[in-house]
Parts: structure tokens; C-alpha cells; sequence
């Protein structure tokens, strides 16, 4: 069972690398890398090419570990006890299973992705630790013990916008993914975009390295930015020659609401150009 890139996800050498070894290891694979860099799809691209079946969990600043698992419904057997429905008599009933537990149930090896973990408290990761190592809980209100049947293939992405502790990160298998370079992501656009003239392409893949190497700028355009950029190019059908001034000065690109998501990288940008037109 070997990950090997997908016609839709341009994957370098080393990105399948890390997956393979994560998958032969038996550990998850933690994924670290700008917004934008397909994280997230990695998981969903290796379910797909492998042919196994995806479980997300996509964490917010309130989940709790717990809710992986399960969770018990305790206020509906409450209601339904008030109503004397027959159902209250087997607690199994209002046991919410969660991502892990639908996970370790299933016959066939299964993909789980653990979305944006950095987001939850800080003792989330640790209290999922015993788990995921183990690929087993207990469930305390049924009195029993959830084995996964086939040890799933998990991935876990982070932003870093927090720390992860230590004991979680010794099991794992850790890749940070490296922001395209310009060959790479000549290759990712032409994936979106076959037919593509190759002038407007040129002038926008510089354009838009150009406002990567910006200094002081809040948020750099992504990946997934760019693609909107050059569809809204294309739809608009927006000429190469207005990326650029004729003396191949950098300008305020057209549709920049696309890749510029704030006013201070606006402003700054803006300035730039009045300062570049000004030293003529």
C-alpha cells in the first residue's frame, strides 16, 4: 500500500516519501505547512488513490478529545425517560460514536484526518495520546472496550499557531510542506487550469512571486489564492500585458482582491508602486 500521487494533487518526491513511511511506520503522519498548501486535500487525495474510505475531523477551539471517541446523550434519555419510550432501557441508545470509534469499528482499513489540531486547548493532543498509540478506548457508560479492527492510516495537520507537546509529537512522523516553488506550481496550475495561456500564466506566476518577496507583508498570497486569482483572469479574460506596465514595472494587478486579503498589505503594496512609477 504505497501513496504515489494523484492526477489531481501534484505531490513532490518528498511529500510521498513521508507518506509511505508514516503508512509503513504505523504512525501519524503530522503535516505542518503554510495555509494554502493543501494539507487537508493531502488526506483526502491519499483516501481516494488508495481506495479507502475517509473519516474527518475537523477541530475548532472548543472540541474536546472526548468527541473523537463518543459522547453520550444524557439529556434525550432524560426526555425520552419522561416520555416512557422503550428505547431509555439500553443506554447504547444515546452513545454518539465519534470519528475514531467509526473508524476502529469498520471491516477494511480506513483514512482518518485530524484537521487544524493546533486549534483546540492545548491538552487535546495529549489526551488522545493513549488512542491513537493504541488504537483502542473504553467506553465507560456501555462497558466496553473499542479495538480497532484494522489499524487506520491517520493524518494531522497543523497551522502552528500553538506548540504541540512533546510526548504527542514523539508519535508521529512529521513532514513540513514547503511552499511550491515556481516549477511545482507551474505543475499545480496546469492540473486547474490544461488550457491556460502560457504569456498570462508567466506574467502572473511573477506577479505573484513578486508579492510573496514583499517584505512586511501580514498574510502572503497561497496556492489556493492563486487559482482563484487566474480564474477570475481568465473568465474575465484579462490580458497578460495588464499585469505589468510596459516597462515591465510591477502594477496593481487587476482582481488583486484575490490575493491581497487585508488593507495594510494593500496599502503597502500600493505604495510600492507609487514609490517603483515615482523612480522612473
Amino acid at each position: 500500500m504505497r501513496f504515489e500521487g494523484t492526477e489531481g494533487y501534484v505531490a513532490t518526491p518528498d511529500l510521498m516519501l513521508a507518506v509511505n513511511a508514516a503508512i509503513q511506520l504505523q504512525r501519524p503522519l503530522l503535516i505542518k505547512g503554510e495555509p494554502g498548501t493543501g494539507k487537508t486535500m493531502l488526506a483526502e487525495e491519499v483516501a481516494a488513490a488508495l481506495g479507502l474510505p475517509l473519516h474527518q475531523w475537523h477541530i475548532k477551539s472548543t472540541t474536546k478529545a472526548q468527541q473523537g471517541l463518543y459522547e453520550y446523550d444524557a439529556v434525550s434519555r432524560l426526555r425520552d425517560s419522561q416520555l416512557g419510550e422503550d428505547r431509555v432501557r439500553d443506554i447504547a441508545n444515546y452513545i454518539i460514536k465519534g470519528v475514531l470509534w467509526r473508524a476502529f469499528e469498520a471491516d477494511d482499513r480506513s483514512v482518518i484526518l485530524i484537521d487544524e489540531v493546533d486549534k483546540a486547548d492545548i491538552e487535546f493532543p495529549n489526551d488522545l495520546l493513549r488512542e491513537l498509540d493504541r488504537m483502542e478506548f473504553h467506553c465507560y457508560e456501555t462497558r466496553e472496550t473499542v479495538v480497532a479492527r484494522q489499524r487506520p492510516i491517520v493524518f494531522i495537520t497543523s497551522n502552528n499557531e500553538k506548540e504541540l507537546p512533546d510526548a504527542f509529537l514523539r508519535r508521529c512522523f512529521f513532514h513540513y510542506i514547503r511552499f511550491p516553488d515556481r516549477e511545482t506550481m507551474q505543475r499545480i496550475v496546469d492540473v486547474h487550469f490544461p488550457g491556460i495561456r502560457k504569456a498570462l500564466l508567466r506574467e502572473a506566476l511573477e506577479v505573484f512571486f513578486e508579492l510573496r518577496d514583499i517584505p512586511g507583508l501580514k498574510k502572503k498570497p497561497s496556492t489556493s489564492e492563486l487559482l482563484d486569482w487566474l480564474k477570475l483572469l481568465v473568465a474575465e479574460d484579462i490580458p497578460p500585458e495588464a499585469l505589468r506596465s510596459q516597462d515591465q514595472k510591477l502594477v496593481v494587478p487587476p482582481l488583486h482582491g484575490a490575493l491581497l486579503k487585508n488593507e495594510q498589505d494593500i496599502h503597502l503594496f500600493e505604495r510600492l508602486v507609487f514609490m517603483a512609477r515615482h523612480n522612473r
